[in-house]
């Protein structure tokens, strides 16, 4: 296969990437873990703002280099190094109980929040107090699945490159620009100042999501600020939306959990801003 021989648990190459699961050294080398084909095929796939390949090495187990040849041939067109390993180096490294045979080290990809208001974006994700790594990779992938054009985590939410957000996320980290650590006040003026409208998302919110959209009001650029999953926004940040909006609750469910109740905004959002471009193209 032109792979080296069966990689050491003891080699420096794993020794560097186990590493990686502290969050002191993904910062300190700016690198972080990609697990599975799915993360890893968009990994191959991905390019910085320099041009430069995201991938930078690729630890496959010779099970998982048979069956996905064409990810590990792609990691090696990008220059990534390709290690093959015995499944020991993958359980060593990989955050999950049972791995899938293939783990990429990339770069952080992250982009300058400036860069993602220089490109207008009409719908935003903004999460601020996000705690659990799990949650934050969800709605990560519920904005890209949404069409989103941008993804920001505030400077009191959890780290974008967590292993369990990067897995929740299932390959969206790679799809649409993330900006990371930034103050929410900075965030939501920054956001206003290019013309995007700010809601909040709060289960105790006084308007009703229902009669934003029977009243025409959501076919502008929107971000959605979405709070923490046990107390929800702090009033200091409610304050700062242009409205507080709950989703409404039909039946007899108390609340949403995060994931699903910013799919729901998220994707209210998306219709009515495709409805309004309709319109406007008088179709």
């Amino acid at each position: 296969m032109g792979t080296p021989e069966l990689i050491s648990p003891r080699s420096p190459r794993v020794l560097a990437a186990k590493r990686l699961a502290r969050r002191a050294f993904r910062i300190k080398e700016r690198r972080f873990i990609a697990e599975g084909p799915q993360a890893v095929r968009e990994a191959v796939a991905h390019r910085g703002a320099d041009g430069a390949p995201t991938l930078l090495e690729l630890f496959t187990t010779v099970e998982a280099a048979e069956r996905y040849a064409d990810i590990v041939d792609g990691a090696r067109e990008t220059g990534a190094r390709v290690h093959l390993a015995p499944d020991s180096v993958l359980a060593e490294v990989s955050q999950t109980v049972t791995p899938q045979g293939l783990l990429g080290v990339c770069r952080f990809l992250d982009s300058p929040f400036e860069d993602v208001l220089r490109a207008r974006p009409r719908l935003v994700a903004v999460l601020a107090h996000v705690r659990d790594p799990g949650n934050a990779g969800t709605v990560l992938r519920c904005a890209d699945a949404a069409g989103a054009d941008a993804v920001v985590l505030t400077d009191a939410s959890v780290d974008l490159y967590n292993p369990k957000s990067v897995r929740a996320s299932v390959g969206s980290l790679f799809h649409l620009p993330v900006a990371v650590g930034v103050p929410v006040e900075d965030a939501v003026q920054g956001l206003k100042d290019a013309g995007v409208r700010i809601l909040a998302a709060d289960g105790a919110g006084d308007d009703d999501l229902d009669d934003e959209l029977d009243a025409g009001t959501m076919g502008g650029p929107t971000a959605w600020v979405f709070g923490n999953e046990a107390w929800g926004l702090p009033a200091g940040t409610r304050a700062l939306a242009d409205a507080v909006v709950r989703v409404p609750i039909h039946g007899k469910a108390e609340s949403l959990n995060l994931a699903t109740a910013a799919a729901v905004c998220l994707y209210a959002s998306a219709r009515a801003q495709r409805s309004g471009n309709r319109a406007g193209n008088g179709r």
